[in-house]
């Protein structure tokens, strides 16, 4: 069974959260991970431009970020997968849903598979579509094109 957490930082409680959670429970299932462990956290551009700064050496605020653990760890009735951290800025998301025009919780769901995808380990050079991290991304995408979340 998956599990996933959720936190938020320098923003209001989203009111969404655990439709985020489900969607996430959601995507993981399609993406046939099993026992994998998953911490969500919502939040402002200066919260992620911290991040970017101290472990990417940018100093500009982005979307999302992930910090894959990769550790398998024993517990009663057998082994997790602690797979990582799933940081997203929302008023990065909001622009990008104006930039890319489409709807904000089109633009939640892709930042959720885009960082699920980097945690199993996936990783991409550009943002071309024909990256195979990226084709894949959009094939779950559309998978779960009936999901809501906002």
């Amino acid at each position: 069974m998956n599990t996933v957490s959720t936190d938020w930082a320098g923003i209001d409680c989203p009111v969404w959260l655990e439709r985020a959670k489900g969607f996430t429970l959601t995507a993981l299932g399609q993406m046939q991970k099993e026992n994998w462990v998953v911490s969500l956290l919502f939040c402002d551009d200066d919260f992620i431009q911290t991040l970017n700064q101290n472990y990417r050496q940018k100093d500009e605020p982005t979307d999302v970020l992930s910090f894959p653990l990769g550790d398998t760890v024993e517990q009663e009735g057998g082994s997790v997968f602690l797979a990582g951290d799933i940081v997203i800025s929302l008023p990065a998301l909001q622009r990008n849903a104006v930039d890319f025009s489409v709807s904000p919780n089109e633009e939640l769901k892709r930042l959720i598979v885009h960082g699920l995808l980097h945690l199993s380990g996936m990783d991409h050079i550009t943002n071309a579509l024909d990256e195979p991290m990226l084709a894949l991304q959009e094939t779950i995408l559309t998978q779960l094109s009936g999901e809501q979340i906002l």
